[in-house]
């Protein structure tokens, strides 16, 4: 066998833990600050406050299926996603689960980061039970959505509360006809 000639990069999705809170929320404000800037006030994010609530978060989960999953390069947090029982008014706890802030750093992106992100919160909601899994995605956002269908999700009929008009739709993908499980 020969030896590897350079090597490789150590990509891979795991568990977040609270050492991860600040790289968290530095991919978080980088992120926000792309995709929000001119709906929401992120100049003003202050990533140490974000570190503080992701630490907490990552310490006490409300849910023992309450997960945040993040992308490594190497020991380098590259972005992360959230996976929980749906907290729709409409959904069944048991059977729908959610897929929330999906969300890998500007620089890191389009090198496989969110299709590793989204297909290890897929398994975890598949052996946490779910049948179902559903993200949502800002109406304006054409680039997730062409992700997501790839990914075999398709829009359902739920929209947000009319108090949060840049949502929707709802997209959803049933496990048992998922093309993200191809081999």
């Amino acid at each position: 066998m020969e030896p590897m000639s350079s090597p490789t990069a150590d990509v891979s999705v795991r568990i977040g833990w609270p050492e991860d809170a600040e790289q968290i929320a530095a991919a978080q404000a980088a992120a926000w600050r792309v995709e929000y800037a001119g709906v929401l006030p992120v100049d003003d994010l202050a990533v140490d406050t974000l570190a503080g609530s992701w630490r907490n978060s990552l310490a006490r989960a409300t849910d023992a299926r309450n997960r945040i999953l993040v992308a490594l390069d190497r020991a380098n947090v590259r972005g992360f996603v959230l996976t929980m029982p749906s907290p729709d008014p409409d959904a069944d706890p048991i059977a729908d689960g959610e897929l929330t802030e999906l969300t890998v750093h500007p620089d890191h992106q389009r090198v496989g980061h969110g299709s590793r992100l989204l297909q290890a919160a897929i398994d975890t909601l598949g052996a946490d039970h779910f049948t179902t899994a559903r993200v949502w995605v800002a109406s304006t956002d054409d680039v997730r959505r062409v992700f997501l269908t790839a990914a075999g999700f398709a829009p359902t009929a739920l929209t947000a509360s009319s108090t949060c008009t840049a949502m929707a739709p709802c997209w959803s993908n049933r496990f048992g006809c998922m093309s993200v499980y191809r081999q």
